[in-house]
């Protein structure tokens, strides 16, 4: 990934890239998402490690990430003589948009913000004028 926006803004990004981007995900995290999306039906975590050829544990992390960002949902299945697992499926794609959507919406306004803090704390300092007054005597 890039260190700074303009190099950001210079890459030549693929729609995939926003859940690095936007929520830091890794290669499994998107590789365990694609597995589900591709599944036609929910999956367990011992199939997503299958299908990405990774231990248990390791899947599970991932998994576990992709949760939290919103990106996929958990589901309990019981079993009739008692005891339960859970299966993995994506999140509808319009709502992880209108996510990500809102998260940029904040994230451009609190850079607006800051980039009038630094307006503010700058105006006048080439003048010699300093930016702030000073109200300690």
């Amino acid at each position: 990934m890039a260190n700074s926006m303009a190099e950001q803004l210079q890459q030549d990004m693929q729609c995939e890239g926003l859940l690095e981007c936007i929520h830091g995900l890794k290669q499994l995290d998107k590789d365990c998402f694609r597995a589900l999306v591709e599944s036609e039906e929910p999956l367990t975590i011992d199939e997503v490690a299958e299908r990405v050829d990774r231990e248990r544990s390791t899947a599970y992390r991932a998994i576990q990430r992709l949760l939290q960002s919103g990106f996929i949902q958990k589901e309990q299945v019981n079993y009739d003589q008692g005891g339960y697992y859970h299966v993995y499926y994506p999140t509808d794609p319009t709502q992880i948009a209108n996510d990500m959507q809102r998260m940029l919406n904040d994230w451009y306004a609190k850079m607006g913000q800051l980039i009038q803090e630094f307006e503010d704390k700058y105006e006048g300092v080439e003048d010699g004028t300093p930016a702030v007054e000073d109200t300690r005597a």
